[in-house]
């Protein structure tokens, strides 16, 4: 039996949470084309029970990208990626194109390289790298000496993914299962209710919107094959609430309904959700605010 806990890290939008949804074969990590949509640490769990392999049992914890702050939430997601490389048996670091000496990943590679675990470097998106610029890419971190292995990925088709569970469970050591077989994530079902609610607010809004919003369930009931979810909305300008409305209320009624189709795929029980939108100002750099959402540290 090998088991261990896998840390992911990058800077935003480089396919961490589309890859961890591949790794597990099913969705836990909401993604979208917008930068800094995950916030919190998501941990999803890979089980491998083959006859012919030894057990191996991956804890992964997708990380929220890491990029300069600027607001105390900004603050909180760093950090917790940060934090997250001293806590790991194993690190994978997503790029998806070479480094600039002053960006993100060279910020997160001085990180890596003070650290004694296992550290894999995963190129991914390769799907739309040309050649000579994967092997620049692949030749630069090279160099560095600190990776025990580099694998080139395709997060959305899937392609190389078998190669990096098998490199990973090689490196894992001897240890015990944490969790059960069956189990993809330990996360609570309101707070993947949460998660889908905001995807689907990413997904719907204009650019300057989605960062300042919030989404906490207010009520979850379950009545047999019925289930009640009433969450809130906050957004941190009166602007903002019209736009999440929308003209005649369409906007909230399409996200509304766009969420609660995934909600019950992921329950399975037919789903009645309503949606309040309120405003908060400037929650984003109010620690109270902040830790109320649930953006906390363990």
């Amino acid at each position: 039996m090998r088991s261990g806990f896998v840390g992911i890290v990058g800077r935003p939008n480089v396919g961490k949470s589309t890859l961890l949804n591949s790794i597990l074969g099913e969705k836990i990590a909401i993604t979208s084309a917008k930068p800094q949509t995950t916030r919190n640490a998501i941990r999803g769990i890979y089980t491998r029970m083959e006859e012919d392999q030894p057990v191996c049992q991956l804890v992964f914890i997708d990380t929220p990208g890491i990029h300069k702050p600027k607001n105390k939430l900004g603050n909180y997601m760093t950090d917790t990626a940060v934090a997250t490389l001293g806590e790991v048996d194993a690190v994978l670091f997503l790029v998806d194109s070479p480094w600039e000496d002053n960006g993100g990943d060279a910020f997160i590679l001085e990180k890596l390289k003070g650290l004694d675990t296992p550290r894999m470097l995963v190129i991914n998106k390769i799907d739309k790298i040309d050649p000579p610029v994967f092997e620049e890419i692949y030749k630069k971190y090279e160099e560095t000496g600190i990776f025990d292995a580099i694998i080139g990925t395709s997060a959305t088709e899937g392609k190389n993914v078998d190669v990096l569970l098998d490199k990973l469970c090689s490196l894992a050591e001897e240890g015990p299962m944490f969790f059960p077989p069956d189990m993809v994530t330990d996360h609570p079902e309101r707070f993947l209710v949460s998660e889908i609610i905001r995807e689907k607010l990413l997904l719907y809004l204009e650019e300057e919107v989605p960062h300042g919003v919030a989404v906490e369930i207010e009520r979850y009931e379950e009545a047999g094959s019925l289930t009640r979810i009433y969450a809130a909305i906050y957004c941190e300008k009166q602007s903002h609430k019209g736009i999440i409305i929308g003209k005649g209320g369409r906007k909230l009624k399409g996200i509304g309904k766009a969420a609660r189709e995934e909600i019950e795929l992921l329950i399975g029980t037919k789903v009645y959700l309503e949606l309040f939108v309120k405003v908060k100002e400037r929650w984003r750099d109010s620690a109270l605010a902040i830790s109320n959402f649930g953006y906390k540290k363990d």
